[in-house]
């Protein structure tokens, strides 16, 4: 019984493109691990932005820092 948690960040991700996720995820673990499709579990998680972070900044700040390095 696979359990699949997807986290994104809340920006948008439409209700297909979940759908889309959660059929390519439960395809991906049927063709590879042979696992059945009606025992696995997808969840999307959407986390509010300002809740997010890596390299030890808040993500909207981490992308400001990094059109700033590229530019």
């Amino acid at each position: 019984m696979p359990y699949v948690n997807i986290q994104i960040t809340r920006e948008g991700a439409t209700r297909a493109q979940k759908a889309e996720l959660i059929k390519g995820v439960t395809d991906l673990l049927n063709t590879v691990l042979q696992k059945d499709p009606a025992s696995t579990f997808v969840i999307i998680e959407e986390v509010a932005l300002e809740d997010w972070g890596w390299g030890g900044l808040p993500a909207l700040e981490y992308r400001a820092k990094l059109r700033a390095d590229q530019g």
